[in-house]
């Protein structure tokens, strides 16, 4: 029998603005700390920057048509900070909100709804100068600008979303230092973490007062569904403490108005977290109208323990020198077997079902959205130009089949947004990591359609799970 979705489930594409739009000195546009990172010798892969990237800022109303063409129901776009206010601080440049504008009407031309992203780690670098997210003043700034984007276009946007991934702006920007800005200093981590969410409670605030009463308002975070590597006592209180350090940083004051006390526990001897001032928390805990997912792969952990055989570590992220999880660095990550991506992710749809049942207990009530899901495969075109990534079309199905599983089972999804719409800059693996459904050509910039965004398109318009063939 087909698998169905429910009707009016949201099928969408998403993209971040430093990762396609290009024309980084355009428009008045300063450098974020992507700028700054990718252009820094040995920080990304081949020393690839978002100079270019894949020239949408150029190619927009093509990017546009390609995604009407395929039937895809909305689009999940973030705004570039510096592109929109460059310094971070006072007014912002007309110009840079005349492409957002032009984007919007292009979307809703096609029937398209717009999902706006206000923040995915394009910081202004002259923030980061100041302080970055661990000062509390960026949370402020980061308010003030979304003001200035919902004053904009909240006439025509009705889907937001504040935050994008806070864990990875936190500790991979200030732990590990394999994102931008490379800082290696475990309390800047857990300072930007908690500034991460006050901004968001303060951007919510904003947008509250700025937008019209349909708007709905979310944060996406990437919860990572974490599992001991057996029932060893140890190895159960390594999974409790990646945790508290991936997960409930988060979702506890979002959701709760609460910061684990095991966490802080945890990470005494590094910080008394008087950084948290008394009203942080209830600024903080915002209504919200949905909550969106990110999810790629789970984490398998344990306690260290040198008579067993760890495979290297692994935490899905680029390796380091320096750990992503403060007071926890002894924690070991093991490769599970089986089949991965071309990232080197383990591919495991139940992770996702479990994410989604997990939220639908921690928050019931609460609507879900998945906001990324995809993979990274080394897709290459064949003599003919055309593009077949069966690998992606079989994850693709694998993991939609488990949504749909979850919907069974009770979780309200309302909508699945692919990562991602086209091949583009994966960050500090530079140009090296395709996630694309759509094949681009990073010297010409011909676009592609690959085997599975017509795969994916037939899911969009029909609501049905097509076989995992392409």
């Amino acid at each position: 029998m087909p698998v169905s979705f429910p009707p009016g489930f949201l099928w969408g594409t998403a993209t971040a603005a430093y990762q396609i739009e290009g024309a980084a000195a355009e428009g008045g546009r300063t450098p974020s700390i992507w700028d700054t990172f990718s252009r820094t010798p040995g920080k990304v892969e081949n020393g690839d920057t978002g100079d270019i990237a894949v020239d949408h800022f150029h190619r927009r109303a093509e990017d546009v048509r390609l995604m009407g063409d395929l039937g895809v129901g909305a689009y999940r776009f973030s705004v570039s900070w510096p592109r929109v206010q460059p310094t971070g601080r006072g007014p912002a440049l007309q110009c840079g909100l005349d492409f957002y504008r032009a984007l919007v009407d292009d979307l809703l031309a096609h029937g398209i709804r717009p999902v706006l992203t206000l923040y995915h780690w394009d910081l202004p670098q002259e923030l980061e100068s100041a302080g970055g997210w661990p000062a509390r003043e960026t949370a402020q700034r980061f308010a003030e600008y979304a003001g200035i984007v919902a004053d904009a276009l909240g006439d025509r946007v009705e889907l937001w979303t504040t935050l994008n991934e806070p864990w990875c702006s936190a500790f991979l920007g200030y732990g590990s230092g394999v994102h931008a800005p490379g800082r290696t200093d475990p309390v800047a981590a857990l300072r930007a973490a908690h500034h991460l969410n006050l901004g968001h409670g303060l951007a919510v605030q904003a947008l509250r007062s700025a937008l019209p009463a349909r708007a709905q308002i979310s944060v996406s975070l990437n919860p990572s569904v974490v599992r001991a590597a057996s029932d060893a006592p140890g190895d159960h209180d390594a999974r409790r403490r990646i945790d508290a350090l991936a997960n409930r940083i988060f979702a506890g004051p979002l959701l709760k108005g609460a910061y684990p006390q095991d966490l802080i526990a945890d990470t005494a001897s590094l910080t008394d977290w008087s950084f948290v001032q008394g009203s942080d928390p209830s600024v903080i805990r915002q209504r919200l109208d949905w909550l969106g997912l990110n999810y790629y792969a789970p984490a398998v952990v344990s306690a260290p323990d040198p008579d067993r055989r760890a495979g290297p570590r692994r935490d899905g992220h680029a390796p380091s020198d320096h750990s992503p999880w403060p007071a926890s660095e002894q924690v070991v990550f093991h490769q599970p077997p089986g089949e991965r991506t071309a990232m080197g992710w383990s591919v495991d749809p139940s992770g996702l079902y479990d994410l989604l049942l997990h939220y639908t207990r921690e928050a019931p009530g609460l609507p879900l959205m998945i906001t990324e899901n995809g993979a990274a495969y080394d897709d290459k075109p064949a003599v003919d130009g055309t593009v077949h990534d069966p690998d992606r079309i079989r994850y693709l199905h694998s993991h939609l089949a488990a949504v749909q599983r979850a919907i069974a089972d009770g979780a309200d999804v309302r909508g699945y947004f692919l990562w991602s719409l086209m091949d583009n800059f994966e960050w500090s693996y530079g140009y090296g990591k395709r996630f694309g459904a759509v094949y681009v050509d990073y010297e010409t910039q011909a676009r592609v359609p690959k085997s599975s965004a017509h795969w994916y398109g037939r899911l969009a318009r029909t609501g049905e799970l097509p076989p995992p063939v392409a």
